[in-house]
């Protein structure tokens, strides 16, 4: 599909220019038309290549959480879903939300509904929005359905962000730790390299570590970086490419030692509340456990989803699948079970997401509290053994002279 420049004349008798997809320029004219402009000059864009890139460029999730709002409101309002979708593509601050807006738009002046526009756009839309918006058009419920969507992804983010905080913090400090290190391996240990060789004296162990690690490091700072880039890009490349390094890996996230069980109630979190929205949604069972399965992406929690789907459809009850995993607690599975008997499942899991979600905020004030002094005695440990390797020497030689 091509993208068409136009100028032409609005309804209201202003000037009004733009882009449009189409497949040729009369499917343009004949799209516009039905905008009520009036064209004056078309002419396909130079720049094609540019907008489909645009086009597919995934969307922040702060963009599509105010779209999600905006659009709930507008409908709420009484604005068409044609002239909702029209205004927000002119407002959103997201360029590659706009053009999928614009795209949107012209699907459903051609009579295709929201829902099959936007699973046409699978980079921009994501499957929960995709779905939800097709039970909201099966029950004519569509701005109750993307306010519910709004307001739960919102809370998803919120605790995104405050796990990628807890993460990132304890990781810069690491790295610091590290920089300050090489910094003294480089910079300060080899001045007293030439001063031991012109005393001669016997050297204990900790020195000669610490002087064969400075050495190794000024000599062949070419092949450590090599090496590191060679181990970096081998991870990143094992872990796109197969499954099994996937999976092994997402399992060492959830058994690492303080963060393992930090991971285990943010993804209990994300499931429970995106299962329950779904399932709140009148989505089939069967369906918004793939699609919260999408969600999370972790193979580990993936494994026990399919389970749990195989057994859904040979009539197993959810329940009984997940307690068979050290991934869900009891208070899930308890939760679970009772909604399931009771027919309130979207209730008890968006009470268990509020739960975790509460859980975390609480296990990340509680990690920062003690990351940092513990980062601190880190460093303090890697600086004074560099430096006992140099003054355990210096003091051995003073009382010798002494």
């Amino acid at each position: 599909m091509a993208v068409f420049k136009y100028k032409g004349l609005a309804k209201t008798g202003g000037m009004k220019s733009g882009t449009i997809n189409a497949k040729s320029e009369q499917e343009a004219k004949k799209k516009l038309r039905g905008q009520g402009i009036n064209v004056q000059t078309i002419e396909q864009s130079d720049s094609k290549m540019a907008a489909d890139i645009d086009l597919f460029t995934s969307v922040k999730t702060e963009d599509f959480v105010i779209y999600c709002r905006q659009f709930a409101t507008l409908i709420q309002a009484g604005v068409t879903l044609v002239e909702a979708t029209h205004i927000l593509s002119k407002q959103t601050e997201s360029k590659a939300l706009g053009k999928a807006l614009t795209k949107v738009e012209d699907d459903l002046r051609n009579g295709i509904s929201l829902s099959k526009s936007a699973a046409s756009q699978p980079k921009i839309f994501p499957p929960i929005f995709i779905n939800m918006v097709r039970s909201g058009e099966a029950t004519g419920d569509i701005d109750t359905t993307l306010e519910r969507l709004a307001t739960d992804m919102e809370k998803q983010m919120k605790i995104k962000k405050e796990v990628k905080s807890a993460l990132t913090y304890p990781a810069v400090l690491f790295v610091m730790t590290i920089l300050v290190s090489i910094f003294l391996m480089v910079s300060i240990v080899p001045q007293f390299v030439d001063i031991f060789n012109d005393l001669g004296a016997e050297l204990p162990w900790i020195t000669l570590f610490v002087l064969a690690l400075s050495n190794s490091l000024t000599g062949y700072w070419w092949l450590w970086l090599l090496v590191l880039t060679i181990v970096i890009v081998g991870i990143v490349v094992a872990y796109k490419k197969s499954d099994k390094v996937r999976y092994y890996f997402s399992y060492a996230t959830f058994k690492a030692p303080v963060f393992g069980e930090l991971m285990q109630k943010y993804n209990l979190a994300l499931f429970t509340r995106t299962f329950g929205t779904l399932v709140a949604s009148s989505v089939p069972i069967v369906e918004a456990l793939q699609i919260s399965n999408k969600v999370l992406a972790q193979p580990i929690i993936g494994e026990v989803l399919d389970k749990a789907e195989k057994g859904l459809t040979q009539g197993e009850r959810l329940e009984e699948t997940l307690e068979e995993s050290w991934l869900f607690p009891p208070l899930v599975t308890s939760m679970v079970g009772i909604g399931e008997k009771t027919g309130s499942l979207d209730q008890m899991l968006n009470k268990v997401a509020d739960f975790y979600e509460d859980d975390v905020e609480r296990t990340i004030a509680t990690l920062k509290s003690l990351i940092e002094p513990l980062m601190i005695v880190l460093l303090a440990g890697i600086v004074g053994f560099i430096i006992a390797a140099i003054m355990i020497p210096m003091f051995s030689l003073y009382e010798q002279m002494s």
